[in-house]
């Protein structure tokens, strides 16, 4: 990273902590992300020169994030995924197909790409599509915010609908996502956690130079997890929270080290139709799951958790306390996870075949508005 200011430095370090220390209070989710979004764009804001992060880091925190999902991997997940794959199928084709629509409405709307219209909208994996949002093309700024506002919003609401449509007898289930595995490091010992993590992230990224798809630092790392996982034999590990948090702080900072004053005028003007856009989605994913209850019978309750456009573990924690089926209901959020995750590089490929003759550089990938406002040459 680039040296900015110590006094930039100082009131970036000094908000960042603040905003990290609120967030945990309020056990809202990913605080070292944000905070490390706050704090990066306090840098950027700050400097002559927007700072850098080193390459390795990056890379390594788009790995760890790799490595949390995962380790979410069940067998009985999986089985349950095998034995209603169609209905599966179906809601994550469905809900895929919805926020791919609402990204190319808000690419229409503002003067954006289209890569970033629909890795913004893609609902699912917004820590994974984050991190690797400028690799495929699109504006990492944008997308971040964006995503995030998305997640928050599934959050703020899912106690409103949950309580006042279902009216479920909370309390019924005994941790948060214990069918997914906990989110906190205490499983298993330091040593068994910190090797499951070397392991992974080690045969992973080896993994990624071995495939030239940009997001392979990502899915790389989550394969091997996922393999560890499923196979067992070293026992129960969950990477340490310490490390989490690294990562998201590191993946922040990698998305608010590129705000300036013209990106930050460029966002507002996107976030009304966004917000429109992103509580449109949270609604049709409700309709989706209400026809997926009358399809296949399973309770509303389980349904319209399995069909929320993100915010996994609170979804799953929510699934467990009300008397849900988390298992169910992990099995359709993993598989759109999974698909998202997929392809997001095929349709970056995609994007970039629409127009081979535009040269490409780490400006035009850092830019989707130009300094006049005008609309950028879309991807």
């Amino acid at each position: 990273m680039t040296s900015p200011p110590a006094r930039s430095l100082a009131r970036g370090l000094a908000v960042g902590v603040v905003v990290w220390v609120g967030l945990a209070l309020l056990h809202l989710p990913s605080p070292s992300l944000f905070a490390g979004l706050t704090a990066g764009a306090v840098l950027a804001l700050g400097s002559p020169q927007a700072p850098r992060l080193p390459r390795w880091s990056v890379v390594l925190a788009q790995a760890l994030v790799g490595v949390t999902i995962g380790e979410t991997v069940t067998l009985s997940a999986l089985r349950q995924i095998a034995a209603d794959w169609p209905s599966v199928v179906v809601v994550t084709v469905a809900t895929l197909l919805l926020s791919l629509l609402g990204g190319v409405i808000l690419a229409r709307l503002h003067p954006i790409s289209l890569a970033t219209g629909l890795f913004s909208m893609a609902a699912g994996g917004a820590s994974g599509i984050t991190s690797v949002a400028e690799e495929l093309g699109a504006d990492a700024r944008v997308v971040s915010i964006l995503q995030y506002l998305r997640v928050l919003l599934v959050l703020v609401t899912l106690p409103l609908v949950v309580g006042l449509v279902f009216h479920p007898q909370t309390g019924q289930g005994a941790g948060a996502a214990s069918g997914a595995g906990g989110a906190d490091g205490s499983c298993g010992g330091w040593l068994t956690s910190l090797a499951f993590v070397a392991v992974s992230v080690g045969a992973g990224l080896l993994v990624a130079r071995l495939v030239p798809v940009s997001t392979f630092t990502l899915i790389g790392p989550l394969a091997v997890a996922g393999g560890l996982t499923l196979w067992g034999g070293l026992g129960p590990t969950r990477t340490p929270t310490v490390l989490v948090a690294l990562a998201m702080l590191a993946i922040g900072l990698q998305v608010g080290v590129k705000f300036t004053r013209d990106s930050v005028r460029a966002i507002g003007r996107l976030l009304p139709a966004g917000l429109v856009l992103v509580a449109a989605l949270l609604v049709l994913c409700g309709l989706l799951g209400w026809v997926l209850s009358r399809v296949t019978g399973v309770d509303p309750l389980t349904t319209y958790l399995a069909t929320t456009p993100g915010g996994l573990f609170a979804v799953l924690a929510t699934a467990t306390d009300s008397g849900a089926e988390p298992t169910y209901v992990f099995a359709v959020q993993l598989a759109r996870l999974l698909a998202i995750l997929a392809l997001a590089p095929l349709l970056a490929c995609w994007l970039r075949a629409r127009r081979p003759w535009r040269a490409r550089s780490p400006s035009t990938n850092d830019r989707t508005v130009s300094p006049s406002g005008r609309r950028a040459d879309r991807s």
